[in-house]
C-alpha cells in the first residue's frame, strides 16, 4: 500500500534565525518539507534577529516578520523605529512582529510598553502590513490598546495563551489565534476549551520553535517539522480531520501574509 504524503501545512511562527538553527538549517527545512511543512514565517524580536530574519527568508524562499519586543521597550526610540520601518520594507516582509506587552517577564516598565506597541501599531497601518501579536499576562491592556489604536489592523496573537473568554474578544477585533505546542500538553485545559472554540478560518499553527515543542518532543529543541504534532492534536479536539485543519489554517496564513511568493536568492 502506497504510503500517503502529509498534509501541507504553515508554520506561522518560527525563529529559524536563532543561534539554535545556525548549524543545520538546510536539514531542519528538509525535515520539515519532508512532514508537509511548505510555508514558513522567521520572526523577529529586536532590530538584530529581524535583520536576521529578513536575510534568511531572502535566501531559503521563506517568509519574514520584522519587530521589537516589549522587552526591549525602554531601549527603543525613534532610530530604532526608523530602522525597523526600513527592514520592513523589503519585499519577504509579511508583517509586523512580534510586538506587544509581556507583564510575566517584565523587562520594560509598563507605561514604555504601551507607549511603544501603540507607535508600532502605528506603523504597521502606515506600512499596510499585518501584526504578529506577543501577550503575556497583559491581555487587559493589550485589548484596551488594540481596540483604541488597532482599528483596522489584521494580525494575529501568537501562541495564544488566554482563556476562551479572552480569545473572543480578540476574535471580535478581526484577530486571528495561533496554538502552538502547549495545546499538546496534558494538564492544559484552558487551551483545548480555546481550540475547540475558535472558529476553523480564523485559527493559525505555529511552533514559536526553538522553543515550545509538543508533548512527544518535549525536552527536545523544537522545529518546525512537529507541526504536525500540534495540528493533529487541534484535530483530534475539535473532532474533524487533520486534513481539514491544515488546508484551514494553510488558507488562513495566505490570506493574512498575502499570498505572495517570497523572492529567494536575491
Amino acid at each position: 500500500m502506497a504510503q500517503t504524503s502529509p498534509p501541507e501545512l504553515f508554520d506561522s511562527h518560527t525563529h529559524l534565525n536563532e543561534e539554535a538553527f545556525a548549524d543545520d538549517l538546510p536539514a531542519v527545512l528538509e525535515r520539515a518539507r519532508q512532514q508537509g511543512v511548505q510555508g514558513m514565517l522567521i520572526v523577529g524580536y529586536d532590530l538584530p534577529s529581524s535583520a536576521r530574519a529578513v536575510s534568511l527568508a531572502r535566501e531559503y524562499g521563506l517568509y519574514a516578520a520584522v519587530g521589537i519586543q516589549p522587552h526591549f521597550a525602554h531601549q527603543t526610540g525613534p532610530g530604532e523605529v526608523a530602522r525597523l520601518e526600513e527592514l520592513a520594507r523589503d519585499p519577504v516582509v509579511v508583517a509586523l512582529g512580534e510586538i506587544g506587552l509581556d507583564y510575566f517577564r517584565d523587562r520594560s516598565p509598563c507605561s514604555e510598553q504601551r507607549r511603544l506597541f501603540r507607535t508600532l501599531l502605528s506603523l504597521a497601518r502606515t506600512l499596510s502590513l499585518p501584526v504578529v501579536i506577543h501577550c503575556r499576562e497583559a491581555f487587559p491592556d493589550l485589548l484596551e490598546d488594540l481596540r483604541r489604536e488597532g482599528k483596522g489592523l489584521r494580525g494575529v496573537m501568537h501562541c495564544f495563551s488566554g482563556t476562551a473568554e479572552q480569545a473572543r474578544d480578540f476574535l471580535a477585533l478581526g484577530m486571528y489565534l495561533s496554538l502552538a505546542g502547549p495545546v499538546t500538553y496534558p494538564h492544559a485545559p484552558k487551551l483545548w476549551q480555546v481550540a475547540r472554540e475558535v472558529p476553523l478560518n480564523r485559527l493559525l499553527l505555529e511552533t514559536d520553535c526553538p522553543w515550545l515543542p509538543p508533548q512527544l518532543h518535549r525536552g527536545e529543541r523544537n522545529e518546525p517539522a512537529y507541526l504536525i504534532h500540534t495540528a493533529a492534536r487541534i484535530a483530534e479536539l475539535r473532532q474533524e480531520t487533520l486534513e481539514a485543519v491544515a488546508q484551514a489554517t494553510c488558507r488562513n496564513a495566505q490570506t493574512l501574509f498575502g499570498g505572495k511568493r517570497p523572492p529567494q536568492g536575491e
